[in-house]
């Protein structure tokens, strides 16, 4: 069978379609009104169906075959974009789409920078972002709602591929003026008496509790926080030590108080920093781009927003 329409023709009939009129069409696709008409004339004759009813001064309404034609029209043009972004990794040059997801506690010290810098790299890629728990970041991945998260190698499902980048060990952050601010390093077992501030997310709260059990210890809790942030600001106005693994290069909590980072002496699991994806046979050049980007601007000595490990 031999096609007698374009992509063009679809594309302005999609655009009356939802604007439901042609002027308004033509407006949005910067072209004119009679070329918008002949297309969507060709369009009916071609196919012998008429798609709207016009009506003067009042625009044009789809007809029942017209509204099942801008369901399939929709469907023709997004496979026709398809087709543009699966051409573009053939030819190896990264552009299109990515949508990045990041750990909560991750996002505010090291997204931005990573984003600008892969943007500066890659002027062609449209890349936005969204934040989240560990659970919800895998759940994500694995509905294809992101096509990377920025995060840690906790409860990886086999289906996600986790490429590990940097390995972040346990520290003990103090307020400045707590009389162990300057020890060389705490153990737990010193720390287990004094109140805690605990960082009350989910995979992250069991992870640091675990660390305690590990030791048959009982952390005293005081207090919870559901953010880096507020835990900065309940540590450094006294209310108690609390484990982290970012260490962030700031000293300062969001309302100015001052806050110490000491080493943790121990042998404790460190948390791994790296990039979850789907596991699939077709990776887009696009995120591959992202990966090798990604790769080459963090290490156990180097990632961005934070100082290097003891």
């Amino acid at each position: 069978m031999v096609l007698r329409f374009t992509l063009r023709q679809l594309m302005y009939f999609v655009a009356v379609g939802e604007t439901g009129s042609v002027s308004k069409a033509a407006e949005q696709l910067n072209v004119s009104s009679p070329s918008v008409s002949a297309a969507i004339s060709q369009l009916e004759q071609e196919f012998g169906v008429q798609l709207f009813v016009r009506r003067h001064a009042q625009g044009v309404t789809l007809t029942p075959g017209g509204r099942l034609f801008l369901t399939q029209s929709r469907l023709v043009l997004g496979q026709a974009h398809a087709l543009h972004d699966l051409a573009s990794d053939i030819t190896e040059q990264p552009r299109g789409p990515i949508r990045i997801g990041c750990l909560v506690t991750l996002a505010p010290v090291i997204l931005a920078s990573l984003r600008r810098s892969f943007e500066r790299s890659h002027p062609e890629a449209v890349v936005s972002q969204v934040s989240g728990h560990q659970g919800h970041l895998l759940d994500m991945i694995r509905r294809a709602e992101i096509d990377v998260a920025i995060t840690y190698d906790l409860e990886i499902p086999q289906d996600v591929i986790f490429d590990p980048l940097a390995a972040l060990p346990p520290y003990v952050l103090l307020a400045a003026n707590d009389p162990n601010a300057d020890a060389p390093a705490l153990t737990l077992k010193e720390l287990s008496e004094r109140p805690m501030v605990l960082l009350d997310l989910p995979i992250s709260r069991e992870y640091f509790l675990s660390m305690f059990q590990s030791q048959g210890l009982r952390p005293n809790v005081a207090e919870r926080a559901g953010d880096v942030a507020m835990l900065h600001s309940l540590v450094a106005n006294g209310y108690g030590y609390a484990l982290l693994n970012i260490r962030y290069q700031i000293d300062t909590a969001p309302d100015g108080a001052k806050v110490r980072l000491v080493p943790l002496k121990g042998d404790f699991r460190p948390m791994i920093l790296g990039l979850a994806r789907v596991r699939s046979e077709y990776e887009p050049n696009i995120v591959r781009a992202f990966r090798s980007h990604f790769g080459q601007a963090i290490d156990d000595d180097r990632i961005p927003g934070m100082t290097a490990t003891d």
